[in-house]
């Protein structure tokens, strides 16, 4: 059973809604289901796609627990991640629009999914959205550090990326992290009138305007970018472990 739902909606829009409770974390199987479900949206003529996730959180990130089960095998780390990436890789080529209804928290993995969409609708209220990775002892890849400098500019990118701050709805919207909020019962909705709005346009024209937009977004999620075997050793690293098994423990309370 897959762990992406594809909804058809009117004007050729799909909606793919991650379906891997409690917080749609982001294992090898929801990041493939992902990529096949994006294929077959465009294989069936799909002229734009909203990616949702559950209530209250939109996709928690990378499943610490499952990388963490793995234990040393490099082998498979480096597969988990690989899939991880290539998920994000086919949001961003994607060559129809996508945009992100963020319905809850968006930390780490999430928040990359969200970053290579081309708009973000966030729920307004106590929700937060981010790339919290040196909280845990990690060092986000250069590839991904230049998602966020992309949206937000270089020098609040930085502040960022360096505290590992998660950032509360308000305040993302003013930064540009998100386009805009909504309700988080509307969150869906909004995102189909903005896709819908966008599809009204002279169709070649926006495609191509967009493809030229996206191209830095595109290279940035290259694996010269990326440099997995770097960020792998970084995960293995004995305080980047006790870090992230405290982070299981808290979350598991």
């Amino acid at each position: 059973m897959s762990c992406v739902e594809a909804v058809g909606h009117g004007g050729g829009i799909v909606e793919l809604k991650l379906a891997r409770p409690p917080v749609n974390a982001l294992d090898p199987g929801l990041c493939r289901d992902l990529r096949s479900a994006l294929d077959a949206a465009v294989i069936a003529e799909a002229r734009g796609i909203v990616l949702s996730g559950g209530p209250k959180v939109f996709s928690a990130g990378l499943d610490v627990p499952y990388l963490l089960g793995l234990g040393d095998d490099r082998e498979a780390l480096t597969s988990a991640w690989q899939s991880f990436f290539a998920a994000a890789r086919a949001l961003a080529a994607c060559p129809v629009p996508v945009v992100a209804a963020v319905a809850g928290h968006a930390p780490a993995g999430g928040c990359v999914l969200a970053l290579c969409c081309d708009y973000r609708v966030m729920a307004a209220g106590d929700f937060r959205i981010g790339l919290n990775e040196t909280q845990v002892g990690l060092v986000a890849p250069e590839g991904v550090q230049r998602l966020l400098r992309r949206v937000v500019g270089p020098n609040r990118a930085e502040r960022l990326l360096i505290m590992g701050e998660m950032v509360e709805a308000e305040r993302a919207l003013r930064i540009g992290l998100v386009d805009e909020l909504a309700n988080i019962d509307q969150v869906a909705e909004r995102a189909h009138e903005w896709l819908g709005q966008l599809l009204a346009l002279p169709h070649d024209a926006m495609i191509q305007t967009r493809r030229i937009a996206r191209a830095d977004l595109v290279e940035a999620l290259q694996p010269e970018h990326i440099q997995l075997e770097r960020f792998i050793d970084a995960w293995a690293a004995p305080g980047t472990q006790e870090a992230l098994r405290a982070l299981v423990a808290r979350l598991g309370k």
